[in-house]
């Protein structure tokens, strides 16, 4: 049979129908009815001297006498009957048969409409019987207390057991290439621990057959191959599928000779019904290991299977064990401290515990708190922007993000892979994880890219690498992926800080009403206030002013008792007048429009001269900007500034007052400054504090509420202020008011 390998189907290579056989046994196959050969190997006549075409379309009896086959236990019939009923040969094979004098091992196996009849020679390079130290190997193996352990001690018995030159552990990663885990080797051989090998070395079908097949020997690479002959014209190749003879592929012998490899010999490992790996050995000299040598191996090998199945799970259910604990965890943080971002973020567990992430980053009451290594704040705000249209779901995850979203690539380093969990979608709240690139190198045995050589009709066909040396590769705009264990972890913090949340928002909704009734019984005493307290005091007032202007034998301390109630009535007004005014400010809902700063500070510059008719002033008013604000708030606020600035200069000489507005970026700041009497740094903390007055200015007329409705209206328009001073030199104060 002639098979063309090239780039197109070198992974549908029909390996299990090579047509031909290794030469270390021969192989008859009858039809599974008749019991008559319908094919047969060509070598048989180096083994018994008969003609193999002879023997072609004859049935069985007459193979039974031409061959002198002879059995302790039945005839060859018997044996095909036994094995034709049983599911699985395995529990027959193999069979001690004698052949023109020679002892063999018969393996019988199915194959589509055939029974398939291979016969072994029974004696072994190995030259004892290894089913006698296989309960003491098994149980060195098993010693391992951890997974790595496990398999360096089963490649180092195995290796004491058949005696190869070097015994590896082969596993297969999620993309199909290899990894050698574990090895033991001669001490004269280089090292392949660590070594990567792509995944057309072994490929998807060849993977399928070593499922079946738990063992498999190839003898000597260097003998030819036997061609398997049928008497029907154009019939199917012969299926050799559960065969151990079956023949290699040319690709894979040349592989292993550019190697220097002699022999190979593998067995499977099986995990969760899925190939996990290989124990793969290598002789750079032929060598034949028995039939029954080889089933004691595969015992071996489905030990190990159940023992590495064990550990790996095992170690997966501490992992997410470890994991589900830091989640458990931060739900206790969680339901203890009402501030999220302190319970995730700064205790001894946080977020990034929950996956085996290197960096955190929680997006929460437009804020960005991060832990670990993780992207800067604006790449975090990018990352966001970009989740928020593009992220579909309540969980996100990639081990490629660069590649996903190339603004990625400038910090690949550290976010090469993204986790993420959506708090709130409208307010853009989130959790993300990140993992960094793998800049750890895979050493390949060779160039993974196989070299190309060009057929003489044109064809691209694949030839076995010829180089072993190391080749590096750098795993770029790639993180290591997300486990199922992780984003379990995650969708459980999510859970709990999602009820946190709502916990929250249902305790501020309580307080907001409770905030409402304290509104309301606050208009209730502003009322009692503005009407309970006003008329006794203008009682006493009304009454001091008429008994100070119709009681002529009040002498002069009387009159200056009376004078002094009237004056303390007048500030007990005021007082009044101000606290409800601040009281005002808090409730009162802003009219923003455009306002004309130079008309509105001319106003109050004539209405704050004539009210207070200082002495000697320069009073400049600047550049104007307009803003955007509630008209009257505004005037509430530089009236205040502009009459506290006039005030406390009057007893300089001269007074000097200034009023401007700046453009600068996306502001526009106002000054009011003064040359007064400044402010000491003593009080600089408490200048905005209802009813704070300074020593300095006790003099002067003031309630020490002034300023903290200044500054309750300039936070009602999101603006900020602040002031510069000095003692006996004067102050200047700042506001300044975004841009719209």
């Amino acid at each position: 049979m002639s098979y063309q390998v090239d780039l197109t189907n070198c992974d549908r290579e029909p390996i299990h129908i090579p047509g031909k056989i290794q030469s270390h046994g021969f192989l008859i196959a009858v039809n599974s009815k008749s019991y008559n050969i319908s094919y047969i190997s060509q070598n048989i006549e180096s083994y018994t001297g008969v003609n193999a075409t002879g023997l072609l379309g004859k049935n069985i009896t007459e193979l039974e006498e031409q061959l002198a086959i002879a059995s302790d236990t039945a005839s060859l019939q018997q044996l095909l009957n036994l094995a034709k009923g049983s599911k699985s040969s395995d529990t027959i094979n193999p069979l001690a048969i004698d052949v023109k004098g020679s002892n063999y091992n018969l393996i019988i196996s199915h194959s589509v409409n055939d029974l398939v009849l291979e016969f072994e020679p029974t004696k072994s390079d190995l030259g004892y019987d290894i089913q006698k130290t296989i309960g003491r190997s098994v149980a060195e193996i098993l010693s391992g207390k951890n997974l790595s352990i496990l398999l360096q001690n089963a490649a180092f018995e195995i290796k004491k057991i058949i005696n190869y030159d070097r015994v590896m552990i082969y596993k297969f990663n999620e993309d199909g290439h290899g990894e050698v885990t574990a090895e033991v080797k001669n001490d004269d051989l280089e090292p392949f621990l660590g070594l990567h090998y792509p995944a057309s070395d072994i490929p998807k079908q060849a993977r399928e057959l070593y499922k079946i097949n738990l063992t498999r020997i190839i003898a000597d690479v260097n003998s030819d191959s036997s061609a398997i002959i049928t008497y029907e014209e154009g019939a199917a190749p012969l299926d050799l599928t559960h065969s151990v003879l079956r023949a290699v592929s040319p690709i894979h012998i040349q592989y292993l000779k550019n190697m220097g490899v002699g022999s190979s010999f593998s067995i499977s490992l099986i995990a969760h019904g899925e190939l996990w790996g290989l124990i793969a050995c290598h002789n750079y000299s032929p060598r034949f290991i028995d039939y029954k040598s080889r089933d004691a191996s595969k015992l071996i090998g489905q030990i190990l299977s159940s023992a590495l199945e064990y550990r790996q799970d095992e170690e997966d259910s501490a992992k997410l064990h470890e994991l589900g604990e830091a989640a458990t965890t931060l739900a206790d943080y969680i339901k203890k401290d009402t501030d999220f971002t302190f319970a995730l973020t700064r205790n001894k567990v946080t977020i990034k515990d929950v996956t085996t992430a290197t960096g955190a980053a929680l997006i929460y009451d437009g804020e960005i708190n991060t832990i670990g290594q993780t992207p800067t704040q604006d790449q975090i705000a990018d990352i966001v922007e970009w989740l928020r249209v593009n992220m579909v779901d309540t969980i996100y995850s990639t081990y490629r993000f660069p590649e996903i979203f190339p603004a990625a690539k400038e910090y690949s380093d550290v976010a090469s892979g993204i986790l993420s969990c959506s708090l709130s979608r409208e307010l853009g709240e989130m959790i993300i994880w990140f993992k960094p690139e793998q800049v750890k190198s895979i050493t390949w045995a060779g160039n993974p890219e196989k070299p190309v050589e060009e057929t003489a009709d044109g064809l691209l066909q694949l030839s076995p690498r010829k180089s072993f040396d190391s080749w590096t590769q750098i795993v770029k705009n790639t993180s290591e992926k997300w486990k199922h264990d992780e984003i379990t972890a995650v969708l459980k913090v999510r859970e709990d800080v999602i009820y946190a949340i709502n916990r929250k928002a249902n305790e501020i909704r309580i307080l907001n009403e409770r905030l409402q009734l304290a509104y309301d019984e606050l208009d209730t005493f502003s009322y009692t206030i503005s009407h309970d307290l006003r008329t006794p005091l203008s009682s006493i007032k009304n009454y001091s002013e008429l008994l100070l202007a119709s009681n002529k034998s009040l002498d002069e301390q009387a009159k200056k008792m009376l004078d002094r109630i009237i004056k303390g009535t007048d500030k007990m007004h005021m007082l009044i007048k101000e606290i409800l005014h601040y009281s005002r400010v808090g409730r009162a809902e802003i009219e923003a429009a455009p306002i004309d700063m130079g008309l509105l500070l001319n106003e109050i510059k004539r209405e704050v001269l004539s009210a207070l008719n200082p002495e000697n002033i320069e009073f400049i008013i600047g550049e104007t900007p307009s803003i955007q604000g509630d008209s009257v708030m505004i005037t509430q606020v530089f009236t205040n500034l502009i009459n506290n600035a006039v005030k406390y200069s009057s007893k300089s000489t001269p007074s000097k007052v200034k009023v401007e507005g700046i453009v600068r970026n996306s502001e526009i700041v106002y000054s009011v400054s003064d040359n007064g009497v400044g402010i000491d740094v003593n009080y600089y903390n408490r200048v905005f504090e209802l009813f704070k007055r300074m020593d300095n200015a006790l003099e002067f007329e003031g309630t020490g509420v002034g300023l903290a409705i200044v500054k309750r209206i300039v936070e009602k328009h999101k603006a900020r202020i602040w002031f510069e001073s000095k003692l006996g030199f004067g102050t200047v104060f700042y506001i300044s008011f975004k841009i719209s």
